[in-house]
């Protein structure tokens, strides 16, 4: 399983239910990295796609015990799963290579031991946030592997990272 995220420099992630910067490039990068594969994120975030429909070319899961209550998903195109266990169980019949999490901020805290790599869009910038991912620059189970030399877009500056979990938990405790 992996993350991938756009921070800020505070390694904030969003505001309000938005990202924080729409970077074409960055999301030329998230769709290339994420279709065909498995994308997991929490309620929140699915709700904030475009329409409220499911990323296309992908199955979709929502980690939420909401999203389970609300008759439909599953025709909708969602994976409800309410519950950790329920989650690696569905996980299960996929390559964990093919797992992405892709937010929000709690969904990130809970599954990040389990990433075995982050792929991290930093912008270099700071913005109002309400939402965070965890500083992987400070957590010694992460190491930074790969960085790309700094992008612009506009007046934004942003760069394509990737780390590597040193600690990666393989089952549910």
């Amino acid at each position: 399983m992996k993350a991938i995220v756009a921070v800020d420099m505070n390694w904030g992630i969003g505001f309000k239910g938005s990202l924080l910067e729409r970077i074409p490039e960055d999301m030329q990068r998230f769709r290339q990295l994420t279709i065909g594969r498995v994308v997991v994120m929490g309620r929140q975030t699915f709700e904030s796609l475009p329409g409220r429909r499911p990323l296309a070319g992908r199955i979709n899961i929502v980690l939420s015990t909401k999203a389970a209550a609300h008759g439909g998903e599953e025709a909708a195109g969602i994976i409800a799963c309410s519950s950790l266990p329920r989650l690696f169980q569905e996980l299960g019949r996929y390559p964990p290579d093919d797992v992405f999490v892709i937010g929000g901020e709690a969904v990130y805290r809970q599954l990040l031991p389990y990433c075995t790599e982050a792929y991290v869009t930093k912008i270099d910038r700071v913005y109002e946030a309400d939402r965070f991912f965890p500083d992987l620059d400070v957590d010694r189970s992460w190491r930074l592997v790969s960085a790309e030399e700094q992008k612009k877009h506009g007046d934004i500056g942003y760069r394509f990272l990737r780390y590597a979990n040193q600690a990666v938990k393989r089952s549910i405790e």
